[in-house]
C-alpha cells in the first residue's frame, strides 16, 4: 500500500475553497460573549482565531466541519497539520452530525507547525464538556470534524489550519 493510499483528506485549506464551509459555535448559544470566526489568510491556510470571555458564565469558542461519511476503523489516527499558539485545544469528531454527543481528546499546541496525531480510539465520549460513560471512539465512521478553545481563562486565540487527513492504520 502506498503512503497515499493509507491517507484520507478531511480538508486542506490550501485546495479546498471556500471556508464557509465551516462553522462557528461560540458560547453565545447558552449566553456567553466570547467571539470567534474562521478564515482564509493570504498564504492559503485556515485561521481560526478570536477571543474567549467569562462574561455571563461564557468561556468557549469552536469551529465545526461536517462532510460525507467518512469509514474508519477505530486504530485509524486523525492528523491535524497546524500552527499553535501555545494554548490547549480540543480536538473534536462525530460519528453522525446527529449526535448530540462528541468524542474529544485535549492538545496543547506549541507555537510553530506540528502535525498532531490523535488516535480516534484515544478519543473519550463526552457532552457539553462532561466525560460520558461510554467507550472511547470505536465507530465506522466519521461525518464532523471541530476545534474547541474553552481553558476557563479570558484570553485570545488564533490557530494556524493547513489540513486534517485520517491516517489508516492496518
Amino acid at each position: 500500500m502506498t503512503a497515499e493510499l493509507e491517507k484520507i483528506l478531511i480538508y486542506d485549506f490550501k485546495t479546498s475553497n471556500p471556508v464557509v464551509d465551516w462553522y462557528v459555535v461560540n458560547d453565545n448559544v447558552m449566553g456567553g460573549f466570547s467571539k470567534g470566526l474562521i478564515k482564509k489568510n493570504k498564504v492559503g491556510n485556515g485561521i481560526f482565531s478570536g477571543k474567549i470571555s467569562l462574561f455571563n458564565n461564557g468561556g468557549f469558542s469552536s469551529v465545526r466541519y461536517n462532510f460525507e461519511n467518512i469509514v474508519v476503523s477505530a486504530s485509524d489516527t486523525l492528523i491535524f497539520h497546524v500552527y499553535g499558539d501555545n494554548k490547549d485545544y480540543q480536538l473534536r469528531v462525530k460519528q453522525s452530525k446527529y449526535d448530540r454527543h462528541v468524542y474529544t481528546k485535549k492538545a496543547f499546541i506549541k507555537k510553530g507547525w506540528h502535525f498532531l496525531k490523535v488516535p480516534l480510539n484515544e478519543m473519550g465520549a463526552s457532552f457539553r464538556g462532561r466525560r460520558l460513560r461510554m467507550n472511547n471512539f470505536d465507530k465506522s465512521y466519521i461525518s464532523e470534524i471541530g476545534i474547541l478553545l474553552g481553558n476557563k481563562v479570558e484570553e485570545s486565540f488564533n490557530l494556524k489550519i493547513d489540513s486534517i487527513y485520517i491516517k489508516r492504520n492496518q
